[in-house]
């Protein structure tokens, strides 16, 4: 696979990813947290935001959970900051 952009600093905290160990009990309190989290990295969300100006933009994730994690969550933000 050919990846254009890997931006780390992205992706939840360390203290947040551990704190939400993918319990679907914690999904919403999760996105409120990590959503916090990407109002502090708007350059970050920026640089994505326009690159799904470009083209198509997928992102990727490593969860087994494929509905309830940070891909999704990311997404769900950039759509609503678009």
């Amino acid at each position: 696979m050919k990846v254009d952009l890997w931006l780390k600093e992205i992706a939840p905290s360390n203290e947040l990813r551990k704190w939400y160990s993918h319990d679907p009990k914690k999904w919403n309190r999760f996105r409120e947290r990590y959503f916090k989290e990407l109002g502090d990295r708007k350059e970050l969300v920026d640089s994505i935001i326009q690159k799904t100006k470009e083209g198509t933009v997928t992102l990727l994730y490593s969860s087994k959970e494929e509905k309830l994690n940070n891909a999704v969550a990311l997404k769900e933000y950039i759509e609503n900051k678009r």
